[in-house]
This record gives C-alpha cells, sequence and structure tokens, in this order.
C-alpha cells in the first residue's frame, strides 16, 4: 500500500468500477461527503471503526433476539437454526455491498442516495418512503418492548399505552442526540444490556423442572420438535421474524457517513455480525429447548416471575436504547434531505435544531402510534421483516452489485455464476416480501378475530403472544 494512501485518513482499497477497472480511492477528498470537515462547521464524522461495531451490534442485536426463539417453535429447532445462518450469511453480505458501493460512488449518505445512483429520482423516493416506514416499524418494536418491561417491573400498575407514552418520550429524548458519536456510548451501555438480560433467561430456563409458563402439575406437552410443520401462514410470519433480526443494515450507512475512516466499516461490519449471529444461534436454542411451546414473546419473560422482573429490569435500558437508534436513523435521513447543502446542517442555528428536534419528534410519534396499533411483538417485527426490510436488506444490494459488476454477464463461470445469483436474490427478496406481508396481516386480522387483540389503543398486554 503506497504511502499516499495509508496517510489519507478516508481512503479505502482500490476496487473496480463499472468499466472493470481498477479505481484508487486513495485520491479521493471530502468534496463529495455529506458532512464536510473545516471552515468552522460542527465535525459529525467523529466516530471510529469500534463505536462504529458497537453501534451496529445495538442495531441488529436488540429486539429481534427477543422474538427468535418463539419463531424457532412454529419451525422446529433445525430449520430455524439453517434459517438463523442462513439470513445472517445473506445479511452479511449484503452490508458489505452497500458499504462497498457507498465507496465506489462519493456522497451517498444513505440508501436512497445508492438508489438514486441506480435508478433515478423516482426510485430514490420509493426507496426512502420504505427507509422511513421499516425504522418507524423497528422502533415501534423497540417502545412496545419496553412497554412490556414497565409493566412487568411495576406489576402492570399503569395502562400498557401509558407506559408507552413513557417510553417514547424517553426515546425523543435520547434519539435527539445529535451525532452518533454520541450515542454510541449509549449504545455501548444499551448492547450489554440486552445481552446481559438475554443471558439470565437462558441460564434461568435451564434451571426449571418445567417452562414457566406451563401447568405446573400433571402432564404437559413441551411443543419441543427438531422438524417443525407450520401452515404457510405461520411457517412465512417466522421466516420473516428470523429474516428481520439481522436485516437493519441499511441503516449502517448513515453511520458510515460519520466514521473519521470509511474504509474501516467492513471490519466493524464482520465483528457486527460475527458475534450477533454466534449470540442469536446459542441463545435461542437454549431457550426453545428448555421452554418449546411455552417461550414467551418477548422472550424475557420465559424464565418465571422473579427471572422476569429482572431480566426486564437489567435489559430495559437496551430496549429504550434500540428504540432510540432506529428513530435516530429515521430522523438523520429526513434531516439531511431537508438541510443538505444548506449552511444550517453543519451549524448550531435555530434552523438546525428546529429542524432536526421535530424529525426525531414526527418519528417517535409515529413509532408510538404504530406500536399501539399492533401490539404483538412478533408481529411488528415480521412485518419489517417482510414488507420493507426484505427490498432494502436483500433486494437494491443485490441489484447495487449487479450495476457495479455488468461485465461479470460475460465473464468466466464464476463471474457469471456470481451475477445470476444476484438476480436470485432479488426474486429471494420479492417473495419474501409478498409471501411475508400476506402473512403477516392475515395473523393480525386472525389475532383480532379470536381476540388475541382486543382493539388498537387498548390497554390489555400482549406481552406474550406470538
Amino acid at each position: 500500500m503506497s504511502q499516499n494512501m495509508s496517510e489519507k485518513g478516508d481512503a479505502i482499497s482500490p476496487a473496480e468500477n463499472n468499466d472493470g477497472n481498477s479505481t484508487d480511492f486513495s485520491k479521493t477528498d471530502d468534496s463529495n461527503e455529506v458532512f464536510k470537515r473545516g471552515d468552522g462547521a460542527v465535525d459529525f464524522r467523529t466516530v471510529g471503526w469500534i463505536h462504529a461495531s458497537v453501534i451496529f451490534l445495538k442495531l441488529i442485536f436488540a429486539t429481534g433476539v427477543l422474538t427468535i426463539p418463539s419463531a424457532m417453535y412454529v419451525l422446529g429447532a433445525l430449520p430455524g437454526a439453517i434459517n438463523v445462518l442462513g439470513w445472517q450469511f445473506l445479511n452479511t453480505y449484503c452490508a458489505i455491498v452497500q458499504g462497498n458501493f457507498r465507496n465506489n460512488h462519493a456522497g451517498c449518505h444513505s440508501i436512497a442516495d445508492m438508489a438514486n445512483v441506480v435508478g433515478g429520482l423516482w426510485l430514490k423516493e420509493v426507496v426512502g418512503g420504505f427507509f422511513l416506514v421499516t425504522f418507524a416499524i423497528v422502533g415501534a418494536s423497540g417502545i412496545f418492548g419496553a412497554s412490556v418491561g414497565f409493566n412487568a417491573l411495576s406489576n402492570h400498575a399503569i395502562c400498557t399505552n401509558s407506559y408507552m407514552l413513557v417510553a417514547t418520550a424517553i426515546v425523543f429524548l435520547l434519539a435527539s442526540v445529535r451525532k452518533f458519536e454520541k450515542i454510541a456510548w449509549l449504545t455501548w451501555a444499551g448492547f450489554l444490556s440486552v445481552f446481559v438480560a438475554v443471558f439470565i433467561v437462558v441460564v434461568g430456563v435451564t434451571q426449571l423442572d418445567r417452562p414457566a409458563a406451563a401447568p405446573q402439575t400433571g402432564d404437559f406437552e413441551l411443543g419441543y420438535h427438531v422438524i417443525g410443520h407450520p401452515s404457510f401462514v405461520a411457517g412465512i410470519t417466522s421466516v420473516a421474524t428470523i429474516f428481520c433480526s439481522g436485516a437493519g443494515t441499511s441503516a449502517f450507512l448513515p453511520v458510515m457517513s460519520e466514521m473519521r475512516r470509511p474504509r474501516d466499516y467492513n471490519k466493524a461490519v464482520y465483528v457486527c455480525m460475527g458475534l450477533v449471529t454466534a449470540a442469536y444461534l446459542s441463545f435461542s436454542l437454549v431457550v426453545y429447548r428448555y421452554c418449546g411451546m411455552w417461550v414467551a414473546s418477548p422472550s424475557l419473560g420465559s424464565a418465571g416471575a422473579v427471572v422476569k422482573k429482572v431480566a426486564y429490569g437489567v435489559g430495559l435500558v437496551g430496549l429504550l436504547v434500540s428504540a432510540c437508534v432506529y428513530v435516530h436513523v429515521a430522523a438523520k435521513y429526513i434531516f439531511v434531505r431537508i438541510l443538505r447543502d444548506s449552511k444550517h446542517l453543519q451549524s448550531n442555528s435555530v434552523v438546525h435544531w428546529a429542524v432536526w428536534l421535530s424529525c426525531t419528534l414526527g418519528v417517535s410519534v409515529v413509532s408510538f402510534l404504530l406500536a399501539a396499533g399492533i401490539p404483538i411483538f412478533n408481529y411488528l417485527l415480521a412485518l419489517a421483516g417482510s414488507l420493507t426490510f426484505s427490498p432494502l436488506a436483500l433486494g437494491l444490494p443485490a441489484y447495487l452489485w449487479i450495476y457495479d459488476h455488468k461485465h461479470y454477464r460475460t465473464g468466466g463461470f464464476l463471474k457469471a455464476t456470481a451475477y445470476w445469483l444476484n438476480w436470485l436474490l432479488i426474486l429471494l427478496s420479492a417473495f419474501l416480501m409478498i409471501g411475508g406481508t400476506y402473512g403477516v396481516i392475515q395473523q393480525v386480522i386472525d389475532a383480532y378475530a379470536n381476540g388475541e387483540i382486543s382493539s388498537a389503543f387498548s390497554c390489555a398486554d400482549n406481552s406474550n403472544s406470538s
């Protein structure tokens, strides 16, 4: 590596451009970056790769881990494990593709900017809309999870929706922290909080003679299956839930725009996804093995009342920080869209702060409305996985790769195979989007019909619904 490259803080390794030729990115500068340096502007590019990896961890290892065991009950242990490994592999691949594409096309702050490169303004607006809906939904899952925690700790002292309002207010305040660098310190606490909480539950379920939710006397059916036999609706919903647990990779890109050295992005992704995959697989298999059909959703309630309170007491910070990061990512997208190329983007002006706080408040309110309207944890995540994450985290990244590697179609066998496999990934994305969305909508309709959800915005606690 040349001295010039090593001295250039934002240089990245040479990569092939659209024509198959080598592009030396050591010669790039900050002129096309969203956030500029110098001239008295507020410096947003302050995130190191270790902080970036922890932010990524909190984006991925969040509410998803709390619902995988119940998805495994539907699918069975073996198909569930295969789904965890397979989706995490694809999500990691697509995260790397997005980072490489961003470095090939300077100035892309979000997945919507990348869509603009490959499809023009109309695709940018469509993808931007999907992005906002996605992170409003997963923000809702964090708010809902936090409300379940408040309920558990207070023995349901007040209405669930009141706790959702409390959680939303806290999330708004945390999400309004302006820089990812500052949020990184919150994500350290948030990740450790959820990790320790889940670990407490994993240990707790292994100490019980029978699952806490099962009949405590007489015979009972555990409901543990190596291979399950679900209906299409139940199966596709569970598949979408597992996929969603690692599909938030489009949120990595705004973080990348605030990294000191964007070339370290891949390193942060590999660290994050490796840890997440190992934790998801081990935690979910143990909880499902000991709880079977009696697993709670969120899974923090699976080891009995006492452990549930301890787990939620430890994990509440993580649930709030999860929602905070999701809301922040969505709000930052709107904020940059409004103020990009304006003097207010990197200033401390009244306009800057008014726009920023309006964005975080607006996204927080939408997330609250979604949490109250679909108050079943699994369904919120499955809806995000099928309706919005499938095109954002699978379909579009595959097309980004195809756009930058058109010449692979007429290359050798391996290059041609890679080219057509990416087209196959687009088809998989379309299937998951259509089939998964149908499955979730049908299950929500059934839940209202059979009384599992009494009504939207009701005070009923649906935390144990799966």
